[in-house]
């Protein structure tokens, strides 16, 4: 999975000067662009800046109008302000119906976007008019639910995002409430319908990861908590890892997909994934996190190792089915043997070797991650890996401060360790050339 999915566009643009330049002819730059399902004529229109600054120009007509409304709404009398709210959100629908029939698809999806803002402002304003409802997160979930319909019927992704973004206010509120928002999952399939039939978002696909990671995360806690408001335990670090681990082997079987949209979104859950997996070794490289986990009181340990266990089961017959089953089963295996070798601690005194043996790991990562991207060509991984390794050096430094005979032989470690990655990358490419 090359980073260059994520750039595809960029790649679009660079093959035109190619084709400028007479390296390349136009059918042959037609053809590098659509190997990546993007369309070569499309992307030199700037079509993308184009959309995003005429969403932003409507949703600062919807602010200003608004902000006219809220200034003045005492003075407007009660029956004005509700059929005025009405109509104007109506009449703002059917000119983005009008634009949609037209083939105007751009300017319908921002008038579409507006005309939803107004449908909110419409459900707040009336609201405050009759004094209805005492729950207030409710009517953010009407709006939500209100924007639903129309980005399901047109497959639009941006009008998904919307409903989606104002989904996860309604959820954020009734969780701070100490309330657990059953109907949060409609969104979610609706997002991934979108996802699956409409155009190609990849910031509709990061909200979607989000918005199921923090369902996940909260009805853990509505399953472990004993009080009004919902509490996080040291179990929910467990089971996020397993998910992030999940969610890195389904990355690998979505590769698998003949569809280039599926595979770009295999690429961007990969890359997230990693880099998840990076920082938290790098927060478990100091001894503190460790100190915290073991004498933590694991009150829920018979439900998070069911959820653990159902997570990894399906982490692994997915690897197998990806056909790549030896990195997933290894970390699989690294993470439940340290989860057990916690648990079986009891003596803070350890967090020591857990630190130590931590950091060893967090470099043979960053080793792996260099080979492993001078192997595919894969510039991403090499650096990664390389950002790995110095900011472990940095962070021991700051714990070997005063020892400067153990802080010296560790950067010599880490020298030979980049130096051989170096020679090892020239002796490759040197192979490689010859061949």
């Amino acid at each position: 999975m090359r980073l260059i999915r994520l750039l595809k566009n960029d790649l679009a643009k660079e093959a035109a000067e190619w084709v400028k330049d007479e390296i390349i002819d136009q059918s042959q730059a037609e053809r590098i662009c659509a190997r990546y399902n993007v369309d070569f004529h499309q992307a030199q229109s700037h079509s993308f800046a184009y959309n995003v600054l005429v969403g932003l120009g409507y949703l600062f007509i919807g602010l200003a109008v608004i902000t006219l409304l809220g200034a003045n709404w005492d003075d407007i009398p009660r029956a004005v302000r509700m059929w005025g709210l009405i109509t104007l959100t109506m009449a703002t629908q059917g000119l983005a119906l009008r634009h949609l029939l037209n083939g105007n698809n751009s300017s319908a999806t921002g008038l579409f976007l507006l005309g939803n803002l107004f449908f909110g402002a419409s459900i707040i304003l009336i609201a405050q008019i009759y004094h209805l409802g005492e729950h207030m997160p409710d009517g953010v979930f009407w709006w939500a639910l209100g924007c639903l319909p129309i980005a399901i019927l047109l497959k639009n992704s941006w009008l998904t995002i919307q409903a989606t973004l104002l989904a996860l206010i309604w959820f954020l509120l009734e969780v701070n409430l100490g309330f657990y928002p059953l109907l949060f999952p409609l969104f979610l399939l609706a997002t991934l319908y979108v996802l699956i039939h409409g155009e190609e978002s990849i910031i509709l696909f990061l909200v979607l990861i989000a918005g199921i990671a923090l369902w996940f995360e909260y009805s853990l806690a509505e399953l472990w908590r004993d009080s009004r408001h919902f509490d996080f335990h040291v179990e929910h670090i467990v089971t996020s890892v397993a998910l992030f681990i999940f969610a890195y082997t389904f990355s690998h079987w979505l590769n698998l997909k003949l569809s280039s949209k599926a595979q770009d979104y295999a690429a961007v859950l990969a890359v997230w994934s990693l880099r998840f997996g990076l920082l938290f070794m790098l927060i478990m490289s100091f001894d503190e996190p460790w100190e915290e986990l073991i004498s933590a009181y694991w009150e829920y340990q018979s439900s998070m190792f069911i959820v653990v266990g159902l997570l990894s089961i399906a982490s692994i017959t997915i690897a197998y089915r990806a056909k790549k089953p030896t990195p997933s089963l290894y970390i699989i295996a690294f993470y439940l043997l340290s989860l057990f070798a916690v648990l079986q601690s009891g003596n803070e005194e350890h967090a020591i070797y857990f630190q130590i043996f931590y950091n060893l790991v967090l470099i043979a990562v960053g080793v792996w991650l260099i080979i492993k991207g001078i192997h595919q060509g894969i510039s991403h991984y090499f650096f990664l890996g390389v950002t790995a390794i110095l900011l472990t050096a940095f962070m021991r430094y700051i714990d070997l401060i005063g020892d400067y005979i153990g802080g010296a032989l560790l950067f010599m470690v880490f020298a030979i360790l980049l130096l051989s990655a170096a020679k090892y990358w020239k002796r490759y490419q040197t192979k490689g050339a010859a061949q």
